[in-house]
């Protein structure tokens, strides 16, 4: 027998992976075993991209979160050069 179980047409398919996609199977976010769900992910994806953006720029943000990221370019856009806050001051 080539169909999963609870095939709605047994005996149709041809391969096991055929009755699968013909049931529409969708799957579940996958890491939703750590608590978190496709919003979460959205905002850490972000977050990243807004981090990796700074230091294109030659900013160095204290971290990886979002308002750390922000001010640390406020900071730059009002001195006009990169700034460091592992040092807390301007790059030239």
């Amino acid at each position: 027998m080539v169909c999963s179980s609870k095939c709605l047409t047994p005996g149709k398919h041809k391969t096991w992976g055929e009755c699968i996609r013909d049931k529409g199977l969708r799957i579940g976010y996958a890491a939703s075993s750590k608590g978190w769900d496709a919003t979460t992910q959205k905002k850490w994806d972000a977050e990243l991209a807004a981090y990796k953006d700074a230091r294109a720029q030659g900013i160095q943000p204290a971290g990886t979160q979002m308002h750390q990221i922000r001010q640390a370019v406020e900071l730059s856009d009002m001195a006009g050069k990169p700034y460091d806050a592992s040092t807390h001051s301007f790059k030239d």
